[in-house]
């Protein structure tokens, strides 16, 4: 073992520019998160230029560092697709041989009528969507029929939205546990997500009570490794729901990055060794989704501004990886995902920086933290020796 403790950061969909069989997935957008931000609202993210961000990427405004505290690359996403699920399967170790289904046409008739004979009642919507704007749409209807809204996106997901005071919490849940019976084989989507809300006509807001329900990992992924060799993994964030808790021995929901990211100093307080896997969802859910571009911009700079604070917690056995799933541009027509490479930065108090270079993978990033572990994953290959303590 070289870190006695990992500590994980998934800043969810902040790609570093596309790759080169993005338009097969976004057509012909030049799509790139960090780039297109940083183009078109200066950044300031002094901390992440002195990890080495700067060096990855060319980034207006955020030269490169002379000597860069970490180690410095970019991952590719080599299986098909460009989603939450997608992503972080491939981070523990999982290549997908074929993307989840998608929907732009909304499900099939028959899929939604056994969804609503299962629950006892009909639905509305069944569109391709944004959730806020399906909220405007369809919300008032929603509360005076009862009928809870489904919809999906770009990404392979049903979701349910149902304002908390029309349907409970608990019984929203339950509908998503139907859908997720219902949805496998050739409709397996990656994600079930209940989508509660709250307010009136005019000034509905979504709630902190979401919850996604993931098609089960294969065996063999990173978490499961791990726990075998009674390695800790504690999460924070919406990792628990990805992996359906598969491997993690403590996990925390979180409300906002800013909760995520007090979380994570506390975690890191409460836990001297094993994996600290977080996600901070912020960027995509509020923000890519949304084209919000200064929003975005602040979420950056609220992160980078906090990163003080986490590294002075980082000691010689410790190692911090920072990187994305993939990108969610809200500078381009398109408010989806996109397909873009993810930043990666390595930063240990006791190790030299590297040129990681072009990733052939996001599981690179798995298989480097299954080696410092003494475990092994199918696919990825460690940089692990880049990374090692002087």
């Amino acid at each position: 073992m070289t870190f006695r403790r990992v500590v994980w950061i998934v800043l969810d969909s902040v790609g570093i520019g596309k790759m080169p069989d993005s338009e097969s997935y976004d057509g012909p957008l030049d799509s790139d998160t960090l780039g297109n931000i940083a183009r078109q609202r200066p950044l300031s993210l002094p901390n992440l230029c002195r990890l080495g961000l700067g060096n990855i990427h060319p980034l207006t405004g955020l030269p490169p560092a002379d000597s860069p505290l970490a180690s410095y690359g970019k991952c590719a996403l080599a299986s098909p697709g460009k989603d939450t699920t997608t992503g972080h399967w491939e981070m523990v170790g999982i290549h997908l041989a074929k993307p989840f289904p998608l929907y732009p046409q909304g499900f099939p008739a028959g899929v939604m009528q056994a969804f609503e004979m299962a629950i006892g009642r009909g639905t509305l919507g069944n569109v391709a969507a944004s959730g806020t704007e399906i909220l405007k749409e369809l919300g008032e209807e929603h509360v005076r029929t009862g009928r809870p809204i489904v919809y999906t996106s770009a990404d392979s997901v049903f979701q349910i939205a149902a304002h908390e005071e029309v349907i409970p919490v608990t019984e929203l849940y339950r509908y998503c546990e139907i859908a997720r019976g219902i949805l496998r084989g050739e409709h397996e989507v990656g994600r079930v997500i209940a989508r509660p809300f709250l307010g009136a006509a005019g000034s509905f807001i979504r709630t902190a009570n979401r919850h996604d329900y993931a098609v089960a990992p294969p065996a063999g992924m990173l978490l499961d490794l791990l726990a075998a060799q009674d390695i800790a993994v504690h999460s924070i964030g919406k990792i628990a729901d990805i992996f359906l808790g598969r491997g993690i021995r403590s996990s925390e929901k979180t409300k906002s990055n800013a909760d995520g990211m007090a979380k994570t100093l506390d975690s890191l307080d409460r836990h001297a060794e094993g994996l600290i896997f977080v996600n901070l969802v912020d960027f995509d859910s509020l923000y890519g989704h949304r084209n919000d571009v200064e929003g975005y911009a602040r979420a950056l700079e609220a992160t980078d501004a906090w990163l003080p604070q986490l590294l002075e917690k980082l000691g010689p056995q410790d190692l911090l990886i920072l990187t994305a799933d993939h990108g969610c541009d809200p500078t381009t027509a398109s408010t989806d995902h996109s397909r873009e490479y993810t930043p990666l930065l390595c930063y240990s108090p006791a190790a030299p920086a590297s040129a990681l270079g072009t990733r052939a993978s996001l599981a690179d990033i798995g298989q480097t933290v299954a080696e410092n572990f003494g475990v092994q994953l199918a696919v990825g290959d460690s940089f692990l020796p880049l990374t090692a303590t002087r």
